[in-house]
């Protein structure tokens, strides 16, 4: 898989990369600034982009912007944007309207080397990996029909819009997988979601809900 990374700071930059490389990755291009990243995209054709947020010129949101025109520019690359801070409205940007292929993670997530390149690798084949923390962030927007749900179909819905399987939300919340399925339904159910949408799109359809 090919990768860009975005990161202006030169050890954490040279430390994705040995990550990276380690877990089989190729990385084709490594830039400081977020001009640096759209050009070595453009150049280069990666599957998947890693960005920091904060990048030069500006320090703000850069990093995002520049994944926004990456996308615009070759809709099917994967983005993934990093974040010192959590930032829920930044989140929603990045989904926007067609919320595929892209992640949203706090930088500490990078010290569990594992678990960082599976949810690169699962953005890159077209899923969602959002962090934890933002999940819940974004959960906590006050929505009428998210209010409806009870505190256990909101754990439920926080774990689908991870990415989790029903497996693993039955396994992390101590319940049946049939109990899971049956939440999940309530849940489509309580946000009008088309009860025969397909079962992995999902993550989709709660993050679009969700983000609107």
């Amino acid at each position: 898989m090919r990768v860009v990374i975005g990161e202006d700071e030169t050890l954490l930059r040279e430390g994705l990369q040995l990550v990276l490389e380690r877990e089989g990755f190729e990385v084709v291009a490594a830039a400081a600034d977020a001009d640096e990243v759209v050009a070595a995209s453009a150049r280069t054709a990666p599957d998947l982009v890693l960005t920091d947020l904060r990048m030069p010129p500006t320090r703000t949101d850069d990093g995002l912007r520049a994944a926004q025109r990456i996308r615009a520019a070759r809709p099917g690359t994967a983005v993934v944007v990093l974040s010192q801070h959590l930032n829920g409205q930044y989140a929603a940007e990045l989904l926007g309207d067609d919320a595929t292929a892209v992640g949203y993670l706090l930088k500490q997530r990078i010290a569990d080397a594992g678990n960082f390149c599976r949810d690169l690798r699962r953005v890159a084949e077209g899923g969602i990996a959002l962090d934890p923390e933002v999940v819940t962030a974004m959960l906590t927007r006050r929505d009428d029909a998210v209010e409806q749900l009870s505190p256990r179909r909101r754990e439920v819905l926080a774990l689908i819009a991870q990415g989790r399987s029903n497996a693993a939300i039955s396994r992390l919340l101590g319940i049946s997988e049939k109990s899971v399925v049956a939440h999940t339904s309530g849940i489509y159910d309580t946000l009008g979601l088309a009860a025969d949408a397909d079962d992995h799109r999902r993550v989709l359809a709660v993050v679009r809900y969700l983000t609107r």
